[in-house]
């Protein structure tokens, strides 16, 4: 006769099943309504929290840092998301290959060149467009170079993109060493993000070109999951791998260049957000991936430039706090054997 016991299933046992079946009940769409529920909370506290008399001198100014983290938001953990499954890795972003260190150079040359005064005499506008046209213009030769061949391995992509990285930093400190020191204080502001202060000019066109930037995407949105599937498997289920890569690789581009020029560089911003959008998600669906990325995008800006303000009264910059706690992730994703 079986004994009693035996019929019974192991307290550990019952442990995991309860564990895999609270992770499973959590559905995306529910993870999706927290967070966006989470995002408005953090946007409604920072607009309204702390409101006087002098109201409708200060809601103004916030509902424009709060936008221009929105977008930032936006253009950061999507093109993340894209540029990761595009590589077929979680600790690729387009700040990691480079891209921020291509700013700092830009800036760095114009200084160097034209000085502070020619600087300001060219122009709020040309000067953005102009980093946001040499950000694109690099950033699409290099990216569609690297990724829409098969023949390129992970380590020889990140080898190239931290040789660019260090090549671009080594030309700017070489330049700043040559700089007078009031020349360097003015390039020395634009070294950390900072989401104060934004041009409402600059944020308008921002906007206009990140909407015609996301039609592509829109069209194409079906497709990011089969790209997933990896360079062979989304050949044989008929999609054109290298037009569909290079068009998205070019979005990403924009996305990136745009906020980079609007705000500053934020290296590890886009890591951070795109991986706990995975961890929350627990898919590979990109109609929920993307949402949730943005989602938490917001509520790590809002949520976080709220508290710099109220908690800790603007003793430090938001990026600085960012760019540790990426650094962090960024090291842990390596120790634990992300890159195969």
């Amino acid at each position: 006769m079986t004994p009693k016991s035996s019929a019974l299933p192991m307290p550990n046992a019952i442990q995991q099943k309860r564990k895999r079946f609270v992770v499973r009940s959590v559905s995306p769409a529910v993870v999706t309504a927290l967070v966006g529920a989470l995002a408005l909370a953090c946007i409604g506290l920072y607009l309204f929290l702390g409101l006087d008399a002098n109201a409708a001198y200060v809601l103004p100014r916030r509902a424009n840092r709060v936008f221009t983290m929105v977008l930032v938001a936006f253009c950061v953990g999507v093109s993340t998301v894209l540029f990761q499954t595009v590589t077929s890795n979680r600790i690729l972003t387009p700040s990691i290959m480079g891209f921020d260190s291509l700013f700092m150079l830009i800036q760095t040359v114009l200084i160097f060149v034209i000085g502070t005064v020619g600087r300001t005499q060219l122009g709020t506008y040309p000067l953005f467009l102009l980093e946001l046209g040499l950000m694109v213009l690099f950033a699409a030769i290099m990216y569609r170079w690297l990724f829409t061949g098969s023949g390129l391995s992970l380590h020889l992509v990140l080898l190239i993109g931290i040789v660019f990285g260090t090549l671009f930093r080594g030309i700017s400190s070489l330049l700043q060493r040559l700089l007078d020191p009031s020349e360097f204080m003015v390039l020395q502001d634009s070294m950390f993000a900072s989401f104060t202060g934004v041009d409402l000019g600059l944020l308008r066109i921002s906007v206009a070109i990140i909407a015609v930037a996301t039609i592509p995407l829109i069209v194409m949105r079906r497709r990011f999951d089969v790209l997933s599937l990896g360079r062979d498997t989304s050949i044989s289920l008929g999609i054109n791998h290298t037009r569909t890569v290079t068009t998205v690789l070019i979005v990403c581009s924009i996305f990136v260049g745009v906020c980079t020029a609007l705000v500053g560089p934020i290296t590890f911003f886009g890591l951070i957000v795109a991986n706990l959008a995975y961890a929350l998600c627990r898919t590979f669906r990109h109609a929920w991936i993307l949402p949730i990325s943005v989602l938490l995008g917001i509520v790590a800006l809002v949520g976080g430039q709220l508290i710099l303000e109220r908690v800790f009264a603007f003793d430090t910059a938001l990026s600085i706090v960012i760019e540790f706690c990426g650094g962090l992730l960024f090291l842990f994703l390596l120790l634990r054997g992300s890159i195969k």
